[in-house]
């Protein structure tokens, strides 16, 4: 199907520290590897993402080495940079969300949504420090999780069991700043009504979940298990996206929702780039593109559920197709953390190694259906035994054979039995990798390709 068209966003990184190597295999090489393939099968691919800028953990580092938020994410930014050209991550557009451009097409949406009365504002209590003097916008807030225990859960999200929280549940909250206990104080926000958009949400949802993962499936349907509830989309800071009302100026954007909108500011900031303002429109308003969404398992509501809300609500542009979420990756066994510093970094792995082993490991080691372990041992041997040993081999083998005996490309000679049934055996591999690969099972993929590299070596001997 060369005139396919497929969009493809791999989650943002969030712009508070350097890549680990968790990112890579949860998200990033993935998109890639799948960009890779869509674009060897001729599809017209679009391919996009950039870094989170906004948000508090952001603010938090800021504070602690006494910068702006904008010098910390403007560092983290450019070190994100350097991993992605050093991995080749073939984005057509990689770009940032602390933009002016981002800025105005994350205006457009809000107040597209606010009139047709998907956004309005309501009061609320919201956790207030007395000792620092302000409103503890979620990682200036800690606590305990409600529903798995987790000592450091913040008040947005827990990154252990990846449940989005209100800052009213967390148990034992404290400051993140200074420790103290909240209180909790009346402030005005601006509420996203994700129940008006609930029936609508569901039918996607249900109408789509033959083509989600497990864990994609899972995680959705948990989220909606209680009903969608509406969502304040604004915080008291004042780091981030302006809201686009008058009487707001000490408020923004919730990052949860203006990066989601990134996908679209980024595929009109690649028309623009391009000289032609209306290109993004053949990728989000053809209903024949299939639009692909590649992250890992915390990021799954915010891509099936929150980001569709927003889409339904504007109407006339595509929705998720598919969003291979993947399991995490782990380093000696526990999850990788920028926040908590465990974990090698991509940068720090490359000075010591090569890209293609690691690309490599990380493709055949990919958690897309359980959690997977990053061992030094395991990488070497893979790479010597697979990479090296099979693949490497291989292509020696036949080359040093042709130079030797041909001094060039041997015209095709007439084939036996024996060249005939290796070569359907070849071009049944080829079929079945291909399938998989449609099916975005790509670590499915891979191991069929190594199969069919070692069938040719076994055919060669």
């Amino acid at each position: 199907m060369p005139n396919r068209k497929i969009f493809i966003g791999a989650a943002w990184p969030y712009a508070n520290g350097p890549l680990h190597l968790g990112h890579i295999a949860g998200c990033l090489l993935p998109a890639d590897i799948f960009a890779r393939y869509c674009r060897m099968m001729g599809y017209d691919t679009l391919f996009v993402s950039g870094s989170d800028m906004h948000g508090t953990p952001i603010m938090v580092t800021a504070e602690k080495e006494g910068l702006t938020p904008e010098e910390v994410a403007e560092r983290n930014h450019a070190s994100i940079l350097k991993t992605i050209s050093s991995l080749g991550i073939a984005y057509d557009l990689y770009t940032k969300t602390h933009t002016q451009h981002h800025f105005d097409v994350v205006r457009d949406i809000f107040l597209s949504l606010m009139e047709k009365g998907y956004i309005e504002t309501r009061s609320e209590e919201s956790p207030y420090c007395p000792s620092c003097a302000r409103f503890m916008a979620d990682r200036y807030l800690e606590g305990t999780c409600p529903h798995c225990g987790y000592e450091e859960a913040r008040g947005d999200q827990c990154d252990n069991c990846g449940r989005v929280l209100d800052a009213k549940e967390l148990l034992a909250p404290r400051c993140k700043i200074c420790g103290s206990e909240p209180e909790f104080r009346l402030t005005e926000h601006f509420y996203l009504l994700l129940s008006r958009l609930e029936d609508r949400v569901r039918d996607f949802v249900e109408g789509s979940m033959h083509r989600w993962r497990p864990n994609t499936r899972n995680n959705t349907l948990n989220f909606m298990r209680d009903g969608l509830k509406d969502r304040a989309i604004t915080r008291d800071l004042t780091w981030g996206v302006p809201i686009p009302v008058e009487g707001y100026e000490d408020k923004r954007i919730y990052v949860w929702f203006e990066a989601v909108c990134g996908y679209l500011s980024a595929s009109k900031l690649y028309s623009r780039n391009a000289g032609k303002e209306d290109l993004w429109q053949s990728h989000w308003k053809d209903p024949d593109c299939r639009h692909y969404y590649f992250l890992a398992k915390d990021n799954i509501p915010f891509h099936t559920i929150i980001w569709p809300s927003i889409l339904l609500g504007l109407g006339g542009l595509n929705l998720p197709y598919d969003v291979p979420s993947n399991e995490y990756l782990q380093w000696d066994g526990a999850q990788f953390s920028k926040s908590r510093s465990h974990g090698a970094t991509v940068n720090g792995f490359l000075e010591d190694y090569p890209v293609d082993p690691l690309r490599f490991y990380l493709s055949v080691n990919m958690p897309e259906r359980g959690d997977s372990n990053f061992d030094m041992d395991e990488f070497i041997q893979k790479n010597n035994t697979e990479l090296l040993g099979a693949f490497g081999n291989y292509l020696h083998r036949v080359l040093s054979f042709a130079a030797t005996n041909f001094g060039e490309v041997p015209e095709r000679g007439e084939l036996s039995k024996r060249d005939a049934d290796f070569l359907d055996t070849i071009r049944e591999f080829y079929e079945r990798a291909l399938g998989s690969m449609e099916k975005v099972r790509l670590k499915e993929g891979i191991h069929t390709m190594m199969a069919a590299v070692h069938e040719a070596n076994r055919y060669f001997n």
